[in-house]
């Protein structure tokens, strides 16, 4: 049974890091800076940047250790989540990029929106 869970958890990073640099792709076309870093060819690991505006950036890092969604504004945290919470809150800036607003142009946060 625990070997069945530890391969379902590397198919599940290794999902989650190929989003991510699909993600980072897509805003990097709309204009914003995105990066994702992946360490090695096995894909088990990645490190997501995106700045969404003046001193407004997001960081979220995938490995086998956990899952983690930091939000930053002037250099301060606004937001540390792990695991769902911080997969769910990457669903909110993909749905951000899907339906094209500009995370930038919007009054709240993606942080204020999560309270």
């Amino acid at each position: 049974m625990f070997v069945r869970l530890a391969n379902q958890h590397r198919q599940f990073v290794q999902d989650l890091v190929m989003n991510l640099q699909a993600l980072a792709t897509v805003l990097e076309r709309q204009g914003y800076l995105a990066s994702c870093y992946t360490c090695g060819d096995q894909m088990n690991s990645a490190s997501f940047m995106v700045s969404l505006g003046e001193n407004h950036l997001i960081r979220f890092l995938v490995s086998d250790y956990g899952i983690t969604w930091t939000e930053m504004r002037d250099d301060r945290e606004l937001m540390k989540l792990e695991g769902a919470e911080a997969i769910s809150q990457l669903q909110e800036l993909a749905n951000l990029v899907k339906f094209q607003v500009k995370p930038a142009d919007q009054q709240l946060t993606l942080a204020n929106t999560a309270r």
